[in-house]
């Protein structure tokens, strides 16, 4: 258990399942007291949870861990307030804020894909990612002991893919308000970092996984020759939520298994 992480509260968005659930059992395995917000408890169709059966609150109760379930919508900013008053209210302070809540469109070319497509990736990943920085960053300044945000963001927000430039330019957005906040609040003791997997092992790609041909061909252009777990990522988030990485501040780490490296063709 990290010597300094035992204690604190965090709030996951997005925590009933894939990342989201990954990070928050962490979270409460070293101590912390975690704030799960979805727009429900239950874990997404599909996905590849071991305790699927479970929500995530029950499943952090059942480990020992504290956790309370808050339902969420993050693209309104009046229920990231609500969040915010209901973490407090429970457990009277807030020291780590995790935007993890996101939404995928892909499979087109840029001129197939509808309003409809591009609203639903900026209004989750955009505006809900800047609905909880906002009021996060409210919080740890009326509280003046600084705080630590992790965004997840993707390689997405890196570099270009084809037929998913929806996707692409929403968090292209994130990484570069990761960025703008880290300069912004970094003299308020406010850390902020953002986590940018590549594909991983998640309901939101269960049909990828599942696509024989594009199971080989992503394999194939990734050098470590495998697909990322839930685990690769929520081990970072810990890293990055404790003093360990005290001095890592607008930081986008990739972690891709090297995806990032070298060109593929589709």
């Amino acid at each position: 258990m990290s010597k300094n992480l035992d204690g604190k509260v965090a709030i996951v968005t997005g925590a009933a399942s894939g990342f989201g659930r990954g990070i928050a059992t962490a979270f409460a395995n070293e101590g912390v007291k975690v704030i799960v917000a979805d727009l429900q408890e239950a874990p997404s169709q599909g996905g590849f949870e071991a305790h699927a059966e479970l929500s995530t609150v029950a499943e952090i109760q059942k480990a020992g861990g504290d956790a309370h379930f808050v339902k969420c919508d993050v693209t309104k900013q009046e229920d990231l307030k609500n969040l915010m008053e209901k973490t407090i209210g429970r457990y009277g302070q807030l020291d780590i804020m995790v935007n993890n809540a996101g939404i995928y469109r892909g499979g087109k070319l840029a001129h197939e894909f509808s309003e409809d497509d591009l609203e639903a990736c900026w209004q989750v990943n955009v505006k809900g990612t800047w609905f909880g920085c906002q009021e996060a960053i409210k919080t740890f300044l009326q509280q003046g002991r600084g705080g630590n945000i992790i965004n997840l963001v993707s390689t997405a927000g890196l570099q270009g893919h084809p037929k998913q430039s929806v996707y692409n330019i929403s968090k292209g957005a994130q990484a570069n308000l990761t960025r703008c906040l880290a300069i912004e609040y970094g003299h308020e003791g406010i850390r902020v970092n953002g986590i940018c997997p590549t594909y991983a092992k998640t309901a939101l790609t269960r049909e990828l996984f599942d696509d024989k041909n594009f199971d080989e061909f992503f394999v194939e252009s990734i050098p470590l020759k495998r697909w990322g777990e839930v685990s690769d990522v929520t081990n970072l988030a810990v890293f990055l939520a404790s003093d360990e990485s005290s001095y890592m501040h607008g930081v986008l780490v990739r972690l891709d298994g090297g995806e990032t490296l070298c060109r593929y063709s589709v």
